[in-house]
Parts: C-alpha cells; structure tokens; sequence
C-alpha cells in the first residue's frame, strides 16, 4: 500500500480486503496464511451468489429434476471444490499432529482444537464421538470461512465506500484515532475499546447498507398469533433488515443521510434487545462469530483511515462515488471500491 501512495496509484480496496481478511480467517482457523492451493474467497463468492440467485423450482417444484438455470450442477460443483480443500487441510493437520509431540494450547488452530476434541471423546464418549467426525469438521469450516470471509469483507467494503463518500466523517474518524493511538505506526486490537466514534461509524454503515438485507432465513416451528397475524407450522420467515434502517418513525425523517452522531446520545447494542440493530440476529440463533467479526472490521477499518487518507481517481467528487449494490445472498457493492492511498506520516 506504502508502494502505491508513493506512485500515486489507483488500488482496488474490494480485492485488498478480500485479500486481508482471508488472510486473517485461515491464520485463525488453519495455522498458516492461505497459499495458492486454496482459494476460498473465490469459491465462497460464488455461492453466495448463486444462493441469492432466484430460482424457478422453489415455485414450480415439479421443474426441480430438469436444472433448467444450472443452480444444482453449480452447487454441486463449488461443494465437491470446498469439500476437497477442507479434506486436505483435515489430512495435513492429522499428519503433522501424529509426526510431532502434543502441541500446546498456544500452538493450536481451529482444526487442531475439533481433531483434539474428537480424540478425546474416542476415549471418553463414544457416542459424542460419532458427532464431530470428518464430515462435521467439514461443516463446521464451511460455516465459518464463509460466515468470516464473506461478510467481514463486505462490511468493511461499504464502511470504507461511505467514509470516501463522506469526508468530514473521516476526518472525525482520523481525529480520534490521532487522540487515541497516538502515533503508534498500527493500531492494536486494546486501542478498539477506546475509538467510540469508530464503533458509531459501524452501527450507521450496518444501518443503511447491511450485509444481509433479509438475514438468515427462518422458519416457524409451531402454530403462533403474533399481534393479530396468523403464523403456521412451517412459515419461511424472512425479516427485511434493510427496512429497519429506513424506518422513519424509529431513524426521523433524517433516515437517508449518513450521520454516526445519531448513536452518541443513546446507546444501541449489536445483541438486538431493542429490534434496531439486529445484523448479527437476536438471542439464541444470534450469530456466534459476532465479536471476532466486530474486532476483524475494526482493525482492518481503523489502519486504512490511520496509516492513509483516500481519493477517488480521475478527480472524481466523493459525492459521486456509486454505492448501488449487487444482489445475492449478502449485499455486496456492484461495483469495485477503487481509490488512491496517501500516506499519512
């Protein structure tokens, strides 16, 4: 980055915070930086794009056998390329812990952590056991590559797009950064606590451009009345996030403008307790990678504005940077956040 401040020279923000944060992800969860084996945040794109893709069968079932879109043969594909990156990174880890001696706690990943547990219930618990085999393993890496990966990288895509687009909050945002870093060359993770104007940054991006605009979708277990409304067994239930954050009633006739000072005067969690910010769902189906992903866009989000001021290229008005988006199962911008380091010393 250093490099193109110095030529002045266009970066695709999008590509870079793919890069970094599946970086990140796979030194959490494999041990090791990803090599060029594995392209994860390729794979994992696509199929979030084709899950949001609108498919014909789920309301002409009787068309489902004939594929006529391609959807099954394009799952099928992206799990059978999935299913044969996680085996062999199970298969390298399985090796490497019967060559070596028992590894420490500070020396193990998350892969290490399942292939311990499942040799201790072996043991222990036979029939626990049987529940965190290979094929679970697989599932549960599946679940947080594509939970870590996918939707850390588009937050922080729109946060960055808006604080561009934006420049007086990016100069509140650099301002205390410079009151509370200091002039530290990084910002770690125990100066987040402290970059209050940080997290209200955060809150009105999730806001306006959330990263699931319907969330996950649900489905009722039982019959229920909910405020007049009869709900049957088995309703799909989507909740339409994105309109929450364009309420009026809840936001004020001010909704569409971009201003984190909305949250100084009241404090509104990420658990849901009041319905106004729920991107990470509610209670108990609450998302359980919440906080890692929190401190992943945080640091990713508070060294880019504290090591660099950014411009559009071509001279272009940060007024006139698009923010339209592109559908699938998450919201990604359509169109790549391109911009110009400068370095600021």
């Amino acid at each position: 980055m250093k490099a193109a401040s110095k030529a002045r020279k266009v970066v695709n923000l999008s590509e870079t915070v793919s890069s970094v944060i599946e970086g990140m992800v796979c030194r959490m969860l494999f041990g090791k930086k990803n090599d060029e084996r594995f392209v994860f945040k390729t794979v994992i794109n696509k199929s979030m794009e084709a899950t949001g893709t609108f498919n014909l069968a789920n309301y002409v079932p009787m068309l489902a056998p004939f594929d006529l879109q391609g959807l099954t043969k394009r799952f099928k594909s992206l799990s059978k390329e999935l299913d044969e990156m996680f085996e062999t990174l199970i298969d390298e880890h399985e090796k490497r812990n019967q060559t070596s001696k028992s590894l420490n706690r500070d020396q193990m990943d998350f892969i290490d952590i399942l292939l311990s547990l499942k040799q201790e219930y072996s043991n222990t618990h036979d029939e626990l056991s049987y529940t965190i085999d290979i094929s679970n393993m697989k599932a549960i890496l599946l679940d947080m590559v594509a939970g870590a990966i996918d939707t850390a990288k588009t937050s922080i895509e729109w946060i960055l797009s808006v604080l561009i687009k934006h420049p007086r909050v990016m100069k509140e945002l650099q301002k205390e950064l410079k009151t509370m870093v200091g002039d530290k060359p990084m910002v770690e993770e125990t100066d987040l606590t402290k970059l209050r104007y940080l997290h209200m940054v955060v809150k009105e991006t999730f806001r306006l451009y959330p990263v699931a605009p319907f969330l996950v979708p649900h489905q009722s277990m039982e019959d229920i009345v909910i405020n007049g409304y009869n709900i049957p067994k088995k309703t799909r239930v989507l909740v339409n996030y994105w309109a929450f954050g364009r309420y009026p009633k809840v936001w004020s006739d001010n909704w569409e403008e971009f201003i984190p000072e909305r949250f100084l005067e009241k404090e509104i969690h990420f658990r849901g307790h009041d319905f106004k910010l729920i991107q990470f769902g509610i209670g108990r189906r609450g998302c359980p990678g919440m906080n890692p992903g929190l401190l992943n866009i945080g640091l990713v989000v508070s060294n880019m504005v504290h090591l660099f001021d950014w411009e559009l290229p071509n001279g272009m008005s940060p007024s006139s940077l698009d923010m339209n988006e592109k559908f699938g199962l998450t919201t990604p911008r359509a169109k790549p956040l391109l911009a110009i380091p400068r370095y600021r010393t």
